[in-house]
């Protein structure tokens, strides 16, 4: 096992900037999750650890060693694709075996080190198949078997549960987690789910145009995001985000007025008669009976059953261009065109600079790129 790091990495193919010049460092035996939008840079930065992609600027150490020079295959690293590339004429056993095989390994170590991965990753039945005869997430495991198999310094994985369908990505995501617990191999994982990032990470990197936006610990970033972006990639359903002006009355949103919470009350001074974007999870929007005067009101656009809770997409009557998603308890029965009174739980309202996106109370944004 070995630490990461990178320190102002970059990545520019002719006039593109791929990764902007990006530092951090994973400490040995945790689990990194990169996570961002399509094309934001984070496959290219596993790549680029791995060695198969060459880096423009800066330096990647794997353990105390400098990697920049060395070859893909010595640097100890195993990587596990979204497409699983498994041998298709090998059996399971042989696919298990490969890397093993390569490094010239002991036939003994070999058989004894496939039987303990098999066994650990429930494959022992599987070991005289090949992938054909295999599930999407059968194929998923012998794939994150062979990697364990060689037992490398780091695991690199690159979003290996997009292909199965919703009930199989969430029990491997499971299985993940307490893979990682048993081995305790430095990993890092690239997904565009934030749901993964959310449940796997030790640390979240969030990436948004090649540039890091945030690191820290899931729960931290959720609470506190860095800056705009991160509040409305990271939550299922997005935050809300509501144009808003400081006033030295409250905050004023459309024709309604909002008082300031604690935490914000250091607005007035620096931002008054100044337009900001406040932002507010749908869980922290409590959903209340219509014509209760004194708070927001909002119409109902559409109405999405979840099960569990109901999802709903209204507008605010006082700024009718302003769409807001809302969480409400499956008891309670709406369909569009009803109104309702909305009260909102100002000590979880976070303010961001309506220009640059940047959080408004950066003492509470820790971990930035």
């Amino acid at each position: 096992m070995a630490r990461v790091w990178l320190d102002n990495v970059g990545r520019q193919f002719n006039s593109t900037l791929a990764v902007a010049e990006i530092s951090f460092e994973v400490p040995d035996g945790e689990f990194w999750v990169l996570v961002g939008p399509s094309g934001c840079g984070k496959s290219t930065i596993l790549r680029m650890i791995a060695g198969l992609e060459s880096i423009t600027t800066g330096q990647i150490y794997i353990g105390d060693r400098l990697v920049n020079q060395v070859s893909a295959r010595d640097r100890d690293v195993a990587m596990v694709f979204q497409n699983y590339a498994l041998y298709p004429h090998m059996t399971v056993a042989e696919n298990l075996a490969f890397g093993l095989k390569m490094r010239k390994a002991e036939p003994s170590t070999l058989r004894n080190r496939v039987q303990q991965v098999a066994q650990m990753l429930d494959l022992t039945h599987l070991l005289q198949r090949k992938p054909r005869q295999l599930s999407g997430g059968q194929q998923q495991r012998v794939a994150l078997g062979r990697a364990i198999a060689r037992q490398p310094q780091v695991f690199l994985l690159d979003e290996p549960l997009s292909n199965l369908d919703a009930q199989l990505r969430d029990d491997t995501r499971a299985q993940l987690k307490q893979l990682h617990s048993q081995v305790g191999v430095t990993t890092l994982y690239v997904t565009h789910d934030q749901t993964e990032a959310m449940t796997l990470a030790d640390q979240v990197v969030v990436l948004f145009q090649g540039k890091i936006q945030q690191i820290g610990p899931p729960q931290q970033i959720y609470q506190f995001p860095a800056n705009r972006m991160v509040a409305t990639f990271l939550g299922s359903p997005p935050a809300n985000l509501l144009r808003a002006t400081c006033t030295a009355n409250g905050l004023r949103l459309g024709s309604a007025m909002v008082p300031y919470p604690t935490h914000l009350h250091g607005l007035k001074a620096t931002h008054l008669e100044q337009t900001i974007d406040l932002g507010l999870r749908p869980e922290h929007v409590q959903v209340l009976s219509p014509d209760r005067p004194g708070h927001l009101s909002a119409a109902i656009a559409v109405v999405e059953p979840l099960g569990r809770e109901t999802l709903i997409r209204a507008t605010l009557t006082e700024m009718p261009e302003q769409s807001l998603n809302l969480v409400t308890a499956v008891s309670m029965p709406f369909q569009a065109g009803d109104r309702l009174s909305l009260n909102v739980v100002l000590s979880q309202l976070m303010a961001f600079d309506a220009t640059t996106g940047a959080a408004l109370l950066p003492h509470s944004c820790n971990g930035l790129g």
